[in-house]
């Protein structure tokens, strides 16, 4: 059998590489993946639009000497199968290029180990010119001293920097770069604090990582609340090959409990119902959030339903990860038993959002509004004509009981029922403005007292007043008036 070398031709293989769809922040979380992998416990990303413009990300880590920072030049540098440590969170040793060249033109890679400083550097028009895949040396001091941050490489005992010149990409379509270029660095900040937010909580078990950009530290976002009244289910524990998924479901607490910052950063841009859904962890790093996997459609009664798969990097064949570490697929023995996971999840993510309503209709207190089953098999909401501040008035002149009839039920054939339904269900919490302070129900009571003929009237309307809407909700007045205090 006779064979023959036919090698890639390096212009058009590099040019072709960079529509892999690395968006900015992903790339920028990718090579943050391999800060990560060396340990560091600083990583900071620095942003220059202006004239000569650059991005450069600076790390901690343990740094690399000219053969190892050759290799991680080298595109395929690693094998995908072969077995990686466990907090490494890279694959198929091409992240490093791919990302950083879906950005930019030229690559620079400078790393300090034992004291050493070795610099390697891609550039994308250097390639085409010499038609090869070549690698160019940087080694002269005023070649070193160019490159941008260097010189805070210099202050650490062992770190890498990479910096991204000749943004193409990212110029491409701006009017005005520097504008932009804060913006979309504004996304990067939000991406990152979700993506890595285990790392930059410091969970236990994992090396504290802290994330700046422009010498502003990043803030975790922490999609589940867990500081919060989150509900935690119990953890589920898949095997597959003897090796370990674990999944751990939550429900969010209900909506009207959470602040508009809280629910801006759980929702982001895509909003609640967007964000409901499997996340996926590989080696604690997240890299999917907010799908079902077809296995469930994204509903508003399930949109507090949020489910952890922790997976190591020993599956990524099994869930089929792709380059830009942005899509895994669960296998079919894991969606197989996520399905009772999911089931059951929903279920209890339904009953937070209907709770306060079957509350008001099975408790003892007396509510001004009452839920009744319809003709047809659905139901409506009435005025409660038992209540005592209804009755008051039912003692009254025939024709004001006549008036006050007429108030209530065009009142109850009022309800804008269309427009309650669309803000129950947006991401802002629903406000009522009318709520009754302490001295309004203070001065509402001394007038109902005012109407009762006799002392014991009284302190038999303190007794209804005690379990009914408003009053219920202030029991120190009630209190007050019922030891006598003003009858």
């Amino acid at each position: 059998m006779k064979t023959i070398s036919l090698p890639p031709y390096a212009p058009t293989l590099i040019e072709s590489t960079r529509a892999i769809g690395y968006t900015l922040e992903s790339a920028i979380a990718d090579i943050v993946d391999n800060s990560v992998s060396a340990t560091a416990s600083s990583a900071e990303i620095f942003f220059f639009p202006i004239g000569d413009s650059y991005i450069a990300i600076l790390d901690n880590g343990y740094g690399m000497d000219a053969g190892e920072l050759e290799t991680a030049m080298r595109y395929g540098s690693q094998n995908p199968n072969d077995k990686r440590a466990s907090t490494d969170l890279g694959r198929f040793g091409l992240g490093l290029k791919t990302a950083s060249l879906s950005q930019c033109r030229t690559l620079t890679v400078a790393s300090k180990k034992d004291g050493i400083i070795e610099v390697r550097r891609w550039d994308i028009d250097h390639v085409i010119k010499t038609g090869e895949w070549s690698l160019i040396v940087l080694e002269t001091e005023e070649e070193i001293n160019a490159i941008p941050r260097i010189d805070n490489l210099r202050e650490f005992e062992s770190g890498t920097l990479v910096v991204w010149q000749n943004l193409d990409r990212l110029k491409v379509g701006e009017l005005n770069f520097d504008c932009s270029m804060g913006r979309k660095m504004d996304d990067v900040r939000a991406h990152l604090s979700l993506v890595f937010h285990r790392y930059l909580s410091g969970e236990a078990g994992l090396r504290k990582l802290q994330i700046k950009m422009n010498g502003t530290g990043i803030d975790y976002i922490d999609p589940f609340l867990t500081h919060r009244n989150t509900q935690v289910m119990a953890d589920e524990e898949l095997f597959m090959d003897s090796v370990k998924v674990v999944v751990r479901p939550y429900i969010l607490p209900h909506i009207s409990k959470l602040s508009a910052e809280e629910i801006e950063k759980l929702g982001g841009r895509e909003g609640l119902r967007k964000s409901q859904g499997f996340y996926v962890y590989r080696n604690k790093r997240l890299l999917v959030w907010g799908t079902w996997f077809r296995m469930m459609r994204q509903g508003e009664l399930s949109k507090l339903a949020r489910i952890q798969v922790d997976i190591p990097n020993d599956l990524d064949s099994l869930w089929t990860l792709d380059i830009k570490k942005s899509t895994a697929i669960p296998p079919e023995i894991v969606r197989n038993n996520l399905e009772s996971v999911i089931e059951r999840l929903a279920e209890r993510s339904k009953q937070t959002w209907v709770f306060r309503g079957k509350k008001e209709t099975s408790d003892s207190v007396v509510h001004i509004w009452q839920r009744f089953k319809g003709k047809k098999g659905g139901f409506f909401y009435g005025i409660n004509r038992d209540h005592p501040l209804v009755e008051i008035f039912s003692e009254e002149q025939p024709q004001i009981k006549r008036n006050v009839r007429a108030l209530l039920k065009a009142i109850e054939n009022g309800i804008p029922l269309n427009q309650l339904y669309i803000d129950l269900t947006s991401e802002k919490p629903l406000e009522n403005e009318t709520d009754t302070m302490a001295n309004e129900v203070e001065n509402m009571l001394k007038l109902l007292l005012g109407q009762m003929p006799s002392v014991a009237a009284k302190k038999e309307l303190l007794d209804r007043l005690a379990v009914s809407e408003p009053f219920v909700n202030y029991p120190k007045i009630i209190e007050r008036y019922q030891r006598g205090g003003a009858l």
